[in-house]
């Protein structure tokens, strides 16, 4: 492999951050979080919940109005210049490169961020490659796909990294083979030593990669710690899914149901661990009568721990029992 050399050893320390506008617009409010070297950092909210702001503030483009941002010994609120060289950043928006072709726009962000021509060629090389984008490698940013363009965004973005990585929605757009291979690079990028805060929605996608994460909602962060951490709120309790045949009658709901829904032709049941026996038995009861036609016996998913924090606020509905099935 090609990467650049490991900057380990220094975690991104902020601490009570606090950023307003005006007197009533609170976008961050107290937030106190450490992402370390050679780790995925989720940061999980919906749109509104103060993450870009956070971003911001790290990487020197907006000055917290109390609180402090720390790489080691680099205060990154009184050096913004410092903190945009050590941060790396994927920025939603599009890759402005209409003029530059895939190849040149990698090496041009690898050589400004500071590597050698020919450590960021071969770098470069290898994530055209693991990416499988050497169809377009010459090709000029106007004639690329969304998709494809998002990609390289990426490539500009881990081709030289800082000490931090700042990936926000890295996979909108991207087809399902190269998210693939897009998660595999950036758990390479963070073994290598470089710490990765992975901004996103993609629930799901990011339980496979991150190691830590914070979920934010209204400014404050309303819990943090590993993904089997924090879906321990359901503990005990699993989902059935049963897809009902086009033209059948809803059954009702079984007695081991904790919660039960109906979403479209989706039943969706709640059940404790115990119940595990008899819930497989009903599934497969209607499968034999012709009323489903398959069904799926799961633990929650960090996806559902999600949802339930950011309805319920505090992540505790008025009766102190968490829904697994608020999504439905």
């Amino acid at each position: 492999m090609n990467h650049p050399p490991s900057m380990s050893g220094e975690t991104l320390e902020i601490r009570r951050l606090r950023k307003t506008y005006g007197t009533d617009v609170v976008a961050n409010d107290d937030i106190s979080l450490d992402v370390r070297p050679g780790e995925v950092f989720g940061l999980l909210g919906p749109n509104g919940a103060g993450k870009t702001t956070l971003v911001n503030q790290c990487i020197g483009l907006l000055k917290p109005t109390a609180g402090t941002i720390q790489m080691g010994e680099v205060d990154l609120v009184a050096r913004p210049a410092a903190a945009r060289q050590l941060c790396s950043y994927l920025p939603q928006a599009p890759l402005p490169i209409d003029s530059f072709s895939v190849e040149q726009a990698v090496r041009l962000v690898g050589q400004i961020r500071g590597g050698g021509a020919d450590a960021v060629r071969r770098r470069a090389d290898e994530l055209i490659e693991t990416l499988e984008l050497t169809e377009w490698r010459s090709k000029l940013g106007r004639k690329l796909s969304g998709g494809v363009l998002r990609l390289v965004g990426f490539l500009t973005a881990a081709v030289w990294p800082g000490r931090i990585l700042i990936l926000d929605e890295p996979t909108n757009d991207v087809d399902p083979l190269r998210r693939r291979l897009l998660w595999h690079e950036i758990r390479r990028i963070a073994d290598n030593g470089t710490s990765v805060m992975l901004v996103t929605h993609n629930v799901l996608e990011a339980e496979r990669v991150v190691d830590r994460l914070a979920v934010i909602d209204g400014a404050k962060i309303v819990a943090e710690g590993t993904p089997a951490a924090l879906k321990t709120r359901f503990q005990g309790q699993l989902r059935l899914k049963v897809q009902l045949e086009p033209a059948a009658e809803r059954p009702d709901a079984p007695g081991f149901a904790r919660q039960f829904a109906v979403v479209g032709r989706r039943l969706l049941v709640a059940i404790d661990e115990a119940a595990t026996l008899e819930a497989i038995e009903w599934a497969r009861a209607l499968v034999r009568h012709g009323i489903a036609e398959e069904y799926e016996l799961a633990p929650p998913t960090l996806e559902d721990t999600y949802v339930s924090l950011i309805r319920n606020g505090s992540g505790k509905n008025a009766g102190g029992d968490d829904e697994l099935l608020d999504d439905a």
